[in-house]
């Protein structure tokens, strides 16, 4: 069966495309290498994904506000849960695999998680609650959020204590 005829895999690359009224501003700030996610000022929750109502408090005046960074001035994050993928369902992934999505609970942010790869990593396990720093990948009409793990951090936890698969 030819990568062509295999619904599992797709034929071109599938580029992000921006919602232009919900997340522009999320793409946008991913060029410009920062974080931003919906944050309400009525009731101070960060929210992701975008939305036009707030999940706690159901106001509409929500505003785009870049993610705290750390001490070092760069985004962080925290492994809440991860995968390693070992079947490529792009044709331009094949020489990539296997690699690692990772679920990344954002400090600071009251608990809201986004979604990334692993940049580099490890063959063996990574450990829940493990510190990563933000990686933007840019391609040529757009930036992807991805992440590297902090080495020499020991972890810092997360709220919830979900397993990983590998």
């Amino acid at each position: 069966m030819s990568q062509s005829d295999n619904p599992y895999v797709l034929v071109e690359r599938v580029r992000p495309v921006p919602l232009e009224d919900l997340d522009a501003l999320f793409w946008k700030g991913l060029t410009e290498e920062r974080l931003v996610i919906q944050r309400c000022p009525a009731c101070a929750a960060f929210q992701w994904g975008p939305e036009c109502v707030c999940y706690r408090c159901g106001s509409f005046d929500l505003r785009w506000t870049e993610v705290p960074r750390g001490a070092d001035g760069r985004h962080r994050g925290v492994v809440y849960s991860w995968e390693r993928v070992w079947h490529p369902v792009d044709p331009s992934l094949v020489e990539s695999v296997p690699y690692v999505v990772v679920l990344v609970e954002l400090p600071d942010t009251g608990g809201v998680r986004v979604l990334g790869n692993i940049v580099e990593p490890p063959d063996g396990p990574i450990p829940i609650g493990a510190e990563l720093m933000a990686v933007f990948e840019h391609h040529d009409t757009y930036s992807l959020l991805q992440w590297r793990l902090r080495t020499g951090a020991a972890p810092i936890g997360c709220r919830s204590t979900t397993a990983h698969r590998s």
